[in-house]
């Protein structure tokens, strides 16, 4: 098949690359000339394991290509995958302005039958939006030419997102005509060998389950962030309480780790999106916002925890902080909580040496050159004369340290634990202070 995805982001470049290692000839489009330079030179925008290699791969094979060219990307895919961001508008709606704008193009130069899939996360009615934008193009070009439109939600996890494509656990397409249906199986074919895994379901529906997926698994985790501070309170222990729960299968064991505060690209903007088209249809979700309130909260419970042991007045105190991006195997720190805790921590008057295996640069992008964040190269030089270590992102090299160095390392000998990675009696045998969340 021959396929266009308009965007090279996370959900753009992973469904591309996937698209052609099972034989399609994929185009990828992006305005960004940077992105596109950069791809054509054989790296890639972003990080993502797996994913360069399979780009290199692909490009090397003739399947996959690249271009600023709009009027060349609508002729060359019978499918045309829409894979632009969505960011929030100043209410925290999705902002569908690059959506419709692809949408408008393809309307504005396509000459034969063309399936438009919606592969960004949109509010429900977008597809009808998207249908409209095709047709007012087309009607200002006095021209009739049939296409469909599909809504097919991404489902990738970052970190794992090219994993996550090529053997999916579902594949929901959002469609009502028997053409586009049928294109979107052959598609998809490749990837379900095994056993069917595609859902065929109206327009609406799937660009809803897009929604309440992300939203069900931010409420597991504000729900076990809310635990963990209740735990605090009553002496009890959440690990010990997440395995007597996680044990229930109708419970089940993913998403019910405690720790501060979820981040990324999607949890945040989806479920205060959620929120805002529930408002806006007068049916308000009230758990979805004490979901969003209980985050936002969450991510401050390790200044908290250090306030509690230093005191308001952080002066002339440096902290250790090993994590920067939201959650491992990624450089992304949209929403992260080490932003909040950084930016809190200088509040205070602290400064921070931060260490993070890959998104240290995205640190830099953000926060510049304040002279209040440096930067380790090593896990164990950011600890040199440091006030405490905090750990806020779980990456497995934190998991395992010699924690006789990180005591002789540190001024004072204390572990904030953001995201439980360590059993408590293993720092505070070396003589270590440890705060987790919720540990007893």
């Amino acid at each position: 098949m021959k396929i266009t995805v308009v965007g090279t982001g996370y959900v753009g470049l992973v469904s591309g690359a996937c698209l052609a290692e099972v034989g399609n000839d994929v185009l990828c489009l992006d305005l960004d000339k940077e992105k596109i330079r950069i791809l054509e030179e054989g790296g890639i925008p972003i990080f993502e394991p797996g994913l360069l290699e399979m780009v290199k791969r692909n490009v090397a094979a003739g399947r996959l290509h690249f271009t600023t060219d709009i009027e060349q990307a609508v002729a060359h895919g019978t499918i045309q995958f829409i894979a632009v961001g969505t960011p929030p508008d100043e209410d925290g709606s999705a902002d569908l302005k690059y959506v419709l704008a692809a949408a408008r193009n393809i309307g504005k130069y396509m000459t034969d039958y063309k399936v438009v899939v919606d592969k960004s996360t949109v509010p429900v009615g977008t597809g009808d939006k998207v249908r409209a934008a095709i047709a007012d193009e087309l009607k200002a070009r006095g021209i009739e030419v049939p296409y469909s439109v599909v809504s097919n939600p991404e489902f990738l996890k970052e970190g794992a997102a090219v994993e996550d494509f090529m053997r999916p656990d579902r594949i929901v397409v959002g469609a009502e005509d028997e053409q586009a249906i049928h294109l979107m199986r052959a598609l998809y074919a490749p990837f379900q060998r095994n056993h069917e895994r595609l859902l065929v379901v109206d327009i609406r529906s799937a660009e809803l389950t897009k929604y309440a997926a992300n939203a069900m698994l931010a409420t597991r985790i504000s729900f076990m962030n809310e635990l963990a501070l209740l735990a605090e309170k009553l002496g009890a222990d959440i690990e010990l309480v997440r395995q007597g729960i996680g044990s229930d299968p109708r419970i089940g064991w993913h998403f019910l780790y405690a720790g501060c505060g979820y981040g990324g690209s999607c949890f945040p903007k989806d479920v205060q999106a959620l929120i805002r088209t529930s408002n806006g249809v007068g049916q308000p979700m009230q758990v979805l916002q004490a979901v969003e309130a209980a985050n936002d909260r969450q991510k401050h419970v390790l200044v908290d925890k250090i306030v509690a042991r230093f005191g308001e007045d952080l002066s002339n105190k440096r902290f250790a902080l090993w994590g920067l991006a939201f959650k491992p195997q990624t450089d992304d720190m949209r929403e992260a909580p080490s932003r909040v805790i950084i930016e809190e921590l200088f509040k205070r008057g602290a400064t921070v040496t931060a260490y993070d295996p890959v998104a240290m640069h995205e640190a830099q992008r953000i926060f510049g050159d304040d002279g209040r964040l440096t930067y380790a190269d090593q896990p164990l030089s950011a600890l040199e004369g440091a006030d405490a270590l905090v750990i806020v992102t779980e990456w497995k090299e934190f998991r395992s340290p010699a924690f006789d160095t990180i005591k002789a390392k540190l001024k004072s000998p204390v572990i904030i634990d953001g995201r439980n990675i360590f059993s408590p009696e293993l720092p505070r045998a070396a003589g270590l202070e440890y705060y987790g969340i919720g540990r007893k």
